[in-house]
């Protein structure tokens, strides 16, 4: 296990130097100007001098090369450089909007997993049944519904139609504290639909690799012995049924993010959507980079945990291998 971690750390440093890389030339060549959207509308009559001692007081005036390797070593060092566009350091901006990333990605997760291995076996231990058609055909659906579409239906129907829960924000309105349950209220609908965006792929998984471990000898075998259909449910087929699924959790996790930055920018919800959003039409270099860099380390990160799951799940999958 310590060998293969070891093996996907070094890979990901050379990863992590091309996608920084990609940021900042991607953002160089885009036709956006950097000093007009910092200057804003006084950029409008701003004198070519004036635009050209911005230009270089932002840095953006230094060839391309030179600006990433500039703020490649400051970021090793922890300086992630200031965001022209948030006029604040980079390192506050994602401090402040990472964790409630992360708590409506995480509860999402664990709502679609949840969800999906419940249904997948269920629905397994009888295929081509009610519950199986049902499921299936709704998982088939929600797989080609957008999830700011899925967003903006939740909103009319559970907040507008219904008012039984807030259709966006982090806390009420006119409210002036952060508290625990307006958190937990607010945060229902968008990691309900983030969660529902996902379980599609779950439960497909699952529901086939249980119904294909129903059908094994050992299986059969189990049930040949007379063990009871829960027993050989949970304790055999359940099992055996759930190791694709745990290889579909870091492919999922690119899908996650991007659904993610969706919900939070359907439900106004204070997480790095409008930051990454703005960074990329203002080409602010600093805190596209660490966005991005975040993102993609959220990946790899993603990817390592699913081949890790599956050879604890499995012990004929060998980690050195």
């Amino acid at each position: 296990m310590a060998r293969m971690t070891g093996r996907r750390l070094l890979f990901a440093a050379p990863v992590l130097l091309v996608v920084t890389f990609g940021v900042f030339a991607v953002a160089a060549a885009s036709p956006f100007d950097p000093v007009k959207a910092y200057a804003g509308t006084a950029g409008l009559t701003a004198s070519q001098e004036t635009l050209d001692q911005l230009r270089a007081n932002l840095g953006v005036d230094r060839p391309l090369v030179a600006r990433w390797w500039e703020w490649l070593t400051s970021a090793v060092t922890g300086d992630l450089g200031d965001s022209s566009v948030m006029r604040r350091p980079v390192a506050d901006v994602i401090t402040e909007r990472l964790g409630w990333s992360v708590l409506l990605a995480t509860t999402a997760f664990a709502l679609a997993i949840l969800l999906g291995t419940a249904l997948g076996v269920a629905a397994a231990r009888r295929p081509g049944g009610p519950l199986d058609r049902c499921v299936s055909s709704a998982a088939y659906t929600l797989e080609a519904a957008p999830a700011f579409w899925l967003g903006l239906l939740a909103i009319w129907f559970f907040a507008l139609r219904l008012g039984v829960l807030p259709a966006g924000g982090l806390t009420d309105s006119g409210s002036d504290t952060v508290t625990f349950g307006q958190v937990a209220t607010h945060l229902v609908l968008p990691a309900a639909v983030l969660g529902v965006s996902q379980m599609p792929w779950f439960y497909l998984y699952v529901r086939q690799g249980v119904a294909d471990a129903l059908e094994e000898d050992p299986v059969r075998g189990a049930r040949a012995r007379g063990l009871s259909e829960r027993t050989v449910l949970i304790g055999h087929a359940w099992r055996s049924g759930m190791l694709p699924m745990l290889t579909l959790i870091g492919s999922r996790v690119p899908e996650l993010i991007t659904g993610a930055l969706l919900i939070e920018t359907v439900f106004s919800w204070p997480g790095i959507a409008a930051a990454t959003v703005e960074a990329a039409t203002s080409v602010d270099f600093p805190l596209l980079a660490a966005l991005t860099v975040l993102a993609t380390a959220a990946v790899l990160i993603g990817n390592l945990l699913s081949d890790l799951l599956y050879g604890l799940a499995d012990p004929r999958v060998g980690f050195d291998g």
